[in-house]
């Protein structure tokens, strides 16, 4: 697999951002959070009809998992589709799938929570694949040395999605019921489709299809420039040939990115579903004492990701990635051992919970942006979705483990006791220091360079990489 030449695309690298530009991005943020916000719509939907469908603890268990592995499904798949046909008709693809799934939602008879379930996956499938067609799309069309910061925007927003379904649920649930909730999750595919309908394809996707034209309108829209004035450099590579089992040949990428993404997603998922109830069982609250407090949380894990993706542009990623990880190891590991202390009569479990979720939420605005480097152009949607979707089981598995260490077994309403306090802390500990040794031990730099540079640098690692390739080693 050829890369194409260092000087590809350098009208984009060199140049200021353009509205356009700055629309796919925005796009990108809203649409995400949007999109997030119909997956998590689900919550508060069980907890209106589960009572008059008379659901059992199993059914509503199951409803709610089926989404989560339907996004492991659909990363994959919709990943391996963005390199194969592109990145814009994949995001389209997406946006009809969960769509098409969140109308039907509303038309089921009452009761029939198997079809619920159902139609909850094929929503997962369109989630998963949305964020794995999404990253690489924006990644490809901002310069290099602010592509860490822009496409970590892409995830800012996403913990926005809890909080807009907890506020409609709240507001516009007792009016609209559940059907009306269902339909509500529309409004994001509706309007993320009005926006993408104006943005083109990849340019580095169509070069490296050989669709040369094509890639000059799109280098055009994005700078709005004169078609016949882009200079698309160096494109002497012939075109690729996808085949996503390729992407086993770059073994260092996979276990980089799959054992850092299962162990972000098993800390991030553990701690966010747990939080609540840790909050009312440890500061004696009640359970709307304790949402409000989670708000609290919430807010800060929004300014933590784009601080770190900043400071990610400017350090590195992989390095900031690694030290995110450390401290919110050590402080998971503090705030387990400590939550009985007070200092000056406060309790300290609540502020600790603040302090470890900063880092814990950042390394996502890291982390993600990162996976989304180190696998080749031809490559990088089939990577990165498998990356993303393999962590997925971090969200079933982190929880599940949890829920066993309390000893409640309970995944939708956790109820863990004080006892289960230090070990499950020790567990969601676990998950971030697998982030430490995946960077550490596998870790790519990624720093400071162009996609054509970190292309010609995948290729070096690569299995089957001819001798000449392999002896420039990974730096």
């Amino acid at each position: 697999m050829a890369a194409i030449g260092d000087s590809t695309l350098t009208q984009i690298e060199n140049s200021a951002l353009t509205s356009r530009q700055k629309m796919l991005i925005g796009a990108a943020v809203v649409g995400n959070m949007l999109e997030f916000f119909d997956l998590f719509l689900i919550g508060f939907v069980l907890n209106i009809i589960a009572g008059p469908w008379g659901l059992t603890f199993g059914e509503s268990s199951l409803v709610l998992m089926t989404a989560g592995v339907g996004a492991i499904a659909g990363a994959f798949l919709f990943g391996h589709l963005a390199d194969k046909i592109g990145r814009r008709k994949t995001f389209i693809a997406t946006v009809l799938t969960f769509s098409v799934a969140t109308g039907l939602m509303a038309a089921i008879p009452e009761g029939n929570w198997i079809a619920l379930g159902i139609l909850r996956f094929v929503v997962g499938l369109g989630v998963g694949g949305l964020i794995a067609v999404d990253l690489p799309l924006v990644q490809e069309f901002v310069p290099s040395k602010r592509r860490g910061v822009l496409s970590g925007l892409v995830v800012l927003l996403v913990p926005a999605g809890l909080l807009l379904g907890s506020v409609a649920a709240t507001t516009l649930g007792p009016v609209l019921g559940w059907r009306g909730l269902v339909l509500l999750g529309l409004v994001p595919a509706v309007l993320t489709l009005f926006v993408r309908t104006f943005v083109p394809e990849s340019p580095r996707w169509l070069i490296q299809q050989g669709r040369l034209d094509d890639a000059r309108d799109s280098v055009a829209w994005a700078l709005k420039m004169r078609r016949e004035d882009v200079d698309l450099g160096d494109t002497s590579a012939p075109p690729v040939a996808h085949r996503w089992l390729t992407i086993f040949r770059y073994r260092r990428s996979i276990t980089l990115t799959w054992l850092g993404s299962f162990g972000m997603q098993t800390a991030f998922y553990g701690f966010t579903l747990w939080a609540p109830t840790l909050i009312a069982l440890q500061l004696g609250v009640s359970p709307a004492r304790a949402a409000f407090l989670n708000i609290f949380i919430a807010v800060a894990g929004i300014g933590a990701r784009y601080l770190w993706s900043v400071i990610g542009d400017r350090l590195g990623r992989r390095h900031t990635a690694t030290a995110l990880a450390i401290a919110g190891a050590a402080c998971l590991l503090v705030t387990g051992l400590t939550h009985e202390q007070e200092i000056a009569g406060i309790a300290v479990f609540y502020p600790m919970l603040i302090l470890s979720f900063v880092f814990i939420d950042g390394i996502f605005a890291v982390m993600i942006p990162y996976h989304g480097e180190v696998f080749p152009t031809a490559l990088r949607s089939s990577g990165f979705g498998s990356a993303y979707g393999f962590g997925g089981v971090g969200k079933i598995l982190g929880p599940a483990a949890l829920a066993v260490i309390s000893g409640a077994g309970n995944l939708v309403q956790p109820q863990a006791t004080l006892a289960a306090l230090p070990g499950a802390f020790t567990l969601l500990a676990g998950g971030s220091l697998l982030v430490v040794v995946a960077n550490v031990l596998f870790g790519i730099n990624t720093h400071g360079r162009t996609l054509e540079e970190l292309d010609a640098q995948a290729e070096s690692q690569r299995t089957d990489a001819p001798a000449h390739h392999a002896a420039g080693g990974l730096r």
